[in-house]
């Protein structure tokens, strides 16, 4: 452990920076070093409580805002974002072992999400309906919810933290963000950056919590009677508990949750493309990204190729540590996560998978994996490994492939890849998936794009005009323009 001084990080409560009201901290250790990351304050149900509070206190005057001055708010934090773009890459780096390149993406995506956000101020609207009442004028409008808690995950953080607030402050709600426990310094320039913005005290807070006490401060946000919606990214498992919980008082929740995406390259396809796409997909960020490569399901009748071409340019994905920056690939984000891949790695290879680059490892430090030959009685075949390896299925088919690419509980990315754009336009649709890219990566986002999967990927989109229908209540308005005639 190192010696020197750790800054403490605090609450940001009703505009407010604050100690924990316990006084307690919590580390976050760097993955690779082992010394102190982040210093953060341990926030207690009665923080929470206060940050919802504090939400809640400046919810009427917010959304009262007009959309041109949230705008400008948004716009703002845009800017702010960029402006503190080198300390949330150096965050990301020793929070979560990210490399440059991986930071950079968050930082200037983030910043978009806060742009296209601002374009949705002036579409927050709603309709005129043609009512069958003689003098009776209908409309329908859409209006702020009220708080909105965001829970956002480690592995992409900048975007992903920024995307848990970003529209939800456009349509007119306050926001309460729930850092995750492995990134908490990140997450906090978020606040940060939304403070440096000026946004009105209590609009934006932000809450830090150790690792044990996450469950509890969740529960608590959740159950606040303020809180009117709730946004979370992260794993089906812990997707399933908010929303059971959230569903208790009917409080509506917008999930994204795990992946397992397949990459169906068939017969025809430009190989060379194919590779390059299925390797950043399977290998950016250490494969730990929801819509990462995880199947690569190959024509039988080019399997052989396409195997020996991804190998090779596998062979040159190794990892390293980030801080140093000398490899495209940094480091696992715990030990856990690497015993896990491992794990699926060894049990694919006793029942009949071939390493064709990389393998197990016991180290952070893992180089990209490929397993060729995967079947279904392989536990990789169905988990999601959310590490740097990657499986290659073979298909007999078309048909096969689409059989192979939906056979599969998650369903949020997927990709085709062929030179017959009918033929992959036609099999796009019968995907079971929220996203479906044709000669692209699995990997792709952008701000203004609806976003989200099917089955146990979740329910719900952020980005573009879906997302306003999350954040907001729709409303329908009559006015009488003529004596009423009454039955009774």
């Amino acid at each position: 452990m190192s010696t020197q001084t750790v800054a403490e990080l605090d609450l940001l409560i009703g505009g407010q920076l604050r100690k924990a009201a316990s006084g307690r901290t919590f580390d976050r250790l760097n993955p690779l070093s082992g010394e102190v990351a982040t210093r953060a304050a341990a926030a207690s149900v009665e923080d929470a409580i206060a940050a919802a509070d504090a939400a809640e206190a400046a919810f009427e005057a917010w959304a009262d805002t007009g959309p041109n001055q949230r705008r400008t708010y948004l716009l703002k934090a845009a800017e702010a974002l960029l402006g503190r773009g080198d300390d949330l890459v150096a965050a990301m780096k020793v929070e979560i072992g990210a490399t440059e390149g991986w930071a950079r993406f968050n930082v200037n995506l983030a910043s978009n999400i806060f742009r296209e956000a601002a374009a949705l101020t002036t579409r927050v609207g709603g309709e005129v309906i043609p009512s069958d009442k003689p003098g009776c004028v209908a409309y329908s409008v859409r209006q702020p919810a009220g708080v909105v808690l965001g829970i956002a995950p480690w592995n992409a953080p900048i975007i992903l933290g920024v995307r848990a607030v970003a529209a939800a402050l456009a349509c007119g709600n306050t926001v309460v963000l729930k850092a995750s426990e492995a990134c908490p310094r990140t997450h906090a320039l978020i606040g940060d950056a939304l403070m440096d913005a000026g946004f009105p005290a209590g609009v934006v807070n932000v809450v830090t919590n150790s690792p044990e006490d996450a469950g509890d401060i969740v529960g608590a946000l959740i159950d606040h009677r303020a809180v009117k919606r709730i946004n979370f990214t992260g794993s089906t498992r812990v997707g399933k508990i908010i929303a059971e919980r959230a569903a208790r008082q009917l409080k509506p929740v917008l999930l994204e949750l795990g992946g397992k995406a397949p990459f169906i390259v068939l017969k025809d396809a430009d190989l060379d493309e194919a590779v390059k796409a299925a390797a950043f997909g399977a290998f950016m960020n250490q494969g730990q990204i929801c819509m990462s490569t995880e199947r690569i399901i190959v024509d039988q009748s080019i399997v052989a190729e396409f195997v020996a071409k991804f190998a090779e340019k596998a062979k040159t994905l190794i990892a390293g540590d980030p801080v140093v920056g000398a490899t495209p690939l940094g480091a696992v984000v715990s030990h856990e996560g690497v015993r896990h891949v491992a794990s699926l790695i060894e049990d694919a290879v006793s029942k009949g998978a071939k390493i064709a680059s990389g393998g197990p490892t016991d180290q952070l430090l893992m180089n990209a994996t490929v397993l060729d030959g995967v079947t279904s009685d392989m536990r990789i075949y169905t988990e999601e490994s959310f590490g740097p390896v990657v499986s290659v299925i073979h298909a007999k088919d078309d048909d096969d492939a689409l059989r192979l690419a939906n056979d599969s509980e998650y369903g949020l990315s997927a990709a085709i890849f062929s030179r017959d754009i009918a033929k992959a336009i036609r099999l796009s649709r019968k995907v079971k998936s929220g996203i479906c890219h044709i000669n692209g990566a699995t990997v792709h986002d952008e701000a203004q794009m609806p976003f989200g999967g099917v089955g146990a990927s979740g329910y719900g989109r952020f980005g573009g005009n879906a997302v306003i229908e999350e954040f907001t209540d729709l409303r329908w308005i009559t006015i009488e323009t003529l004596p009423g005639h009454f039955p009774i």
